[in-house]
């Protein structure tokens, strides 16, 4: 990809360098109850210190912009020394080389996700140069992502550059393959699913993407999370896509259990994977050369999640290239302490599956 990288720069000294970086992680009572993405940061805004650059941080947090990035500041100063403002109390003209200041909330600013082209050239005034990071956000098209390096000189960061290596090779992968996808909305994960129908050997599809295909196979489904039920046949017929025999359901009085399939009530909820499907999916692991895996496999948010850990334990323990993505998913991980058991964890989760898509986003097209 014909994108220049902020690494291969050597005259950064002095320089005001505005990096947009993908600190949007969970706050739990004030606090950064994960810092995977601060981590993932960390590496581009060393390089810019060392190199004496007068660094300036954008990014967001949560969806709605009530939000602040107050505790990720105090997160990021753990391991740098980073100074907390708002845009209106930014001067650049106080910075000295080295120094490094976040700046609060961009979606507090609706101009952000409008992609309003007065805000993105306020933004692109405060600095030389621009740093796109924030893989996990690029494929929106907001203001710091695709409006920015339209006015302004405009780099990949280390973070960046290593999310498009890494996603890159898997779409062209050692054989056999095996790609694990959770999560929901069928319809919208169709064309991606039919892309790694031909690309791998083996797909297999958990969550509530889990359930639409079993009630476009006629299966009983109670009051699960579906669609509208309506899946392509040769979809549903491919061998390519591994079966599922039990799954966990939740009853209306609150209990829950494993059943086959064809035992589920009319009034039942799937909530997860059952033990023995995953026991046979996890067996299968070292007869693969590759497997991506992104998504949940149960209800996340309702606490269902022993698919997605034996699913993790196991691929922890796998011998293939492994590739992991989606925030639920990493947050899972990160609380099973496995994030460096992975050949790779992606900061992306509708970024990472859109690149594997694509093969590319709005915000790595616009830095070409």
């Amino acid at each position: 990809m014909n994108i220049e990288w902020i690494d291969e720069q050597n005259d950064l000294a002095g320089k005001v360098v505005l990096v947009r970086a993908g600190l949007n992680t969970p706050i739990e009572n004030g606090m950064v109850r994960n810092d995977f993405r601060i981590q993932r940061a960390l590496p581009t805004l060393r390089f810019l210190r060392d190199q004496g650059a007068r660094i300036i941080i954008i990014s967001h947090i949560g969806r709605d912009g009530t939000e602040t990035l107050q505790p990720v500041a105090d997160a990021l100063h753990e391991h740098l020394p980073v100074a907390f403002q708002t845009r209106e109390e930014l001067v650049v003209s106080t910075l000295q080389n080295g120094d490094i200041v976040l700046l609060e909330n961009l979606r507090q600013d609706n101009r952000e996700i409008e992609n309003d082209e007065t805000f993105a050239q306020e933004l692109a005034a405060l600095a030389d140069i621009f740093v796109q990071d924030a893989f996990s956000v690029c494929h929106r098209k907001h203001a710091s992502i695709v409006g920015i390096p339209q006015y302004i000189k405009s780099y990949g960061g280390l973070l960046l550059r290593e999310e498009i290596e890494k996603l890159a090779q898997v779409l062209d992968p050692e054989h056999p393959a095996l790609f694990i996808l959770g999560g929901a909305k069928f319809e919208t994960k169709e064309p991606l699913i039919r892309k790694f129908i031909e690309v791998y050997d083996t797909l297999f599809i958990g969550g509530a993407l889990q359930n639409e295909l079993l009630a476009a196979r006629g299966i009983e489904v109670g009051a699960s999370v579906i669609g509208d039920g309506e899946i392509a046949k040769d979809i549903l017929e491919n061998e390519k896509i591994a079966s599922v025999h039990d799954v966990v359901v939740a009853h209306v009085d609150g209990s829950s259990e494993t059943l086959a399939i064809n035992e589920i009530g009319s009034e039942d909820t799937i909530v997860d994977i059952g033990d023995g499907t995953m026991q046979d999916l996890v067996a299968t692991f070292n007869r693969y050369k590759t497997i991506i895996w992104n998504g949940p496999l149960g209800w996340y948010e309702k606490g269902y999640t022993s698919a997605t850990k034996t699913c993790a334990h196991a691929l922890a323990l796998s011998s293939a290239t492994t590739v992991v993505g989606g925030g639920d998913t990493i947050a899972l991980i990160q609380k099973e302490k496995l994030e460096n058991e992975f050949d790779f964890v992606s900061t992306g989760g509708g970024a990472m599956l859109e690149f594997l898509l694509k093969g590319t986003l709005p915000g790595l097209e616009v830095l070409k």
